[in-house]
């Protein structure tokens, strides 16, 4: 089974059934490189919007560049929770190859549909030895699988010379992943930028670390839930190494529109899995998620426009406790 449905953002589809799916699968299960995970039966047979287009997406294995995937989507905030893996709680947004999905006119009416994600139980074992491989030898060690540490397998590189090519990014447009105000606004910073960097050596929005010795920490125990204020990014500079970075983790130039504002923590970031290794990495400091806080590539040089959403990861000490009272406003549209 293989189609091209051209999906656009907010069309709808049905996930089909695990059997279904199960017959677009290879050897290792995964189609054209993209593994399906067990994490996504629980959405079989149900409906949902589309997200965004996955034309396109960055590389956070190797590069940190647009990579091109073809005939794949992004459902409305479905996430993969890492039941299958250990609990990793990196929360990545999952990949939906076209072939696994049909178009519909909307959303299930009535009472709902049945679930559709089960399979033969020798095909659900198949599916969760999936997950694991062994290690190159002389290691007998078995690293996690998914559709992160795969993202090389499962897309195509893109030449730099296309990545400076507007005609690039029209699919980001008539896709509907941007508005024309977006791409307007954003293509043109991305044209000033070129220049300011070639002549000048800066962009927009500057960011430099400030800290000169050992970047500094802060435990305010924040827990989920809780209402947070990002500090200025002034404040935060002085926090980072030269390499912007704190006790390690990277402060992202997409992190930067989200300065002074209050957001609500979704969640503590304890372990994850190193998408280059495919190893269960334990994370010594604290970070968090904040709801409806998301890279969308929208600031970035080789990345512009990548739907894949991931979510920045927050030091504490970048964050401000807001007392009982505030409120965070409604998280827009990526």
């Amino acid at each position: 089974m293989s189609e091209k449905l051209n999906l656009r953002a907010g069309e709808w589809v049905e996930v089909r059934s695990a059997p279904e799916i199960h017959a677009t699968l290879d050897g290792t299960g995964a189609m054209d490189g993209l593994p399906f995970m067990p994490e996504m039966l629980q959405y079989c047979g149900k409906r949902f919007r589309i997200g965004a287009s996955a034309h396109k997406t960055c590389d956070t294995i190797e590069r940190y560049i647009i990579r091109r995937m073809d005939d794949a989507v992004h459902l409305e905030n479905l996430r993969c929770d890492g039941s299958a893996h250990d609990g990793c709680q990196a929360s990545c947004l999952i990949f939906w190859k076209d072939a696994w999905l049909k178009r519909v006119d909307g959303p299930a009416q009535g009472p709902g549909q049945p679930h559709a994600g089960t399979l033969p139980a020798a095909q659900l074992d198949a599916l969760a030895r999936s997950t694991r491989v062994p290690a190159p030898p002389p290691s007998t060690e078995l690293l996690y699988r998914c559709q992160a540490t795969d993202l090389l397998v499962a897309t195509k590189s893109v030449r730099r010379r296309e990545r400076w090519n507007p005609l690039f990014y029209a699919k980001d447009l008539t896709s509907g992943n941007v508005s024309l105000g977006q791409f307007l606004l954003y293509g043109a910073r991305a044209m000033l930028n070129a220049f300011t960097r070639k002549w000048f050596g800066r962009r927009l929005p500057h960011l430099e670390g400030l800290a000169k010795d050992k970047t500094p920490t802060a435990n305010l125990n924040i827990q989920p839930g809780e209402l947070v204020q990002i500090k200025s990014k002034q404040e935060i500079m002085r926090t980072l190494s030269p390499q912007m970075r704190n006790r390690g983790l990277w402060f992202d130039i997409e992190m930067v529109a989200y300065c002074d504002q209050t957001r609500r923590v979704l969640k503590r970031v304890d372990k994850i899995i190193d998408e280059k290794t495919g190893r269960m990495v334990n994370l010594p400091n604290p970070c968090l998620i904040l709801d409806g806080v998301i890279c969308t590539g929208h600031n970035s040089v080789d990345r512009m426009f990548c739907p894949r959403a991931i979510y920045p990861y927050w030091r504490e000490i970048w964050l401000n406790r807001v007392e009982s009272g505030g409120s965070a406003p409604a998280a827009p549209r990526p």
